[in-house]
């Protein structure tokens, strides 16, 4: 991420349950009250959440949003399905990837740039038990070897 983003949430779950291979900025449509609710920094969920495609076009399912504090009655659904803004050749692109050698297309982030709010996706595909533990004995090793560093060095 480059300067001018301030990250909302960031969906770890996925990098645990994925190997992931390509990654996307797409746009999302939301409603006024759900930029304000994020705006408030209350809680905006992508752990459960998966890109589905419907009628050409790419759909965020699963997300939550928070209801605004401050809302009325016209205040959103903290579930719903929400829009993602693409170009036409990049859903066509990813649709028939996902079709063609079974992966899935996950959200890995959401964040503002520019005041506008961002989702980057992630075409991924799912990890195997093994990979998992391979995974997690890396980043152990990784972990041992930093602290190793940081001994040695002072």
């Amino acid at each position: 991420m480059s300067a001018g983003i301030k990250i909302i949430t960031k969906n770890r779950h996925a990098y645990h349950e994925y190997t992931v291979l390509d990654k996307l900025e797409a746009g999302i449509a939301l409603e006024g009250t759900e930029v304000k609710s994020i705006r408030m920094h209350n809680t905006f969920s992508l752990k459960e959440a998966y890109v589905d495609f419907q009628n050409g076009e790419a759909w965020l399912v699963g997300s939550r949003i928070s209801p605004y504090d401050k809302g009325n009655r016209n205040n959103h659904e903290p579930v719903r399905q929400r829009k993602l803004l693409l170009k036409k050749a990049e859903i066509n692109r990813l649709i028939r990837r996902v079709e063609e050698k079974g992966l899935t297309v996950v959200p890995l982030a959401a964040y503002f740039k520019k005041g506008k709010v961002k989702v980057e996706i992630g075409l991924g595909r799912g990890k195997r038990l093994y990979d998992k533990r391979d995974t997690i004995k890396q980043r152990e090793t990784d972990r041992e070897i930093e602290r190793a560093m940081k001994r040695n060095l002072k």
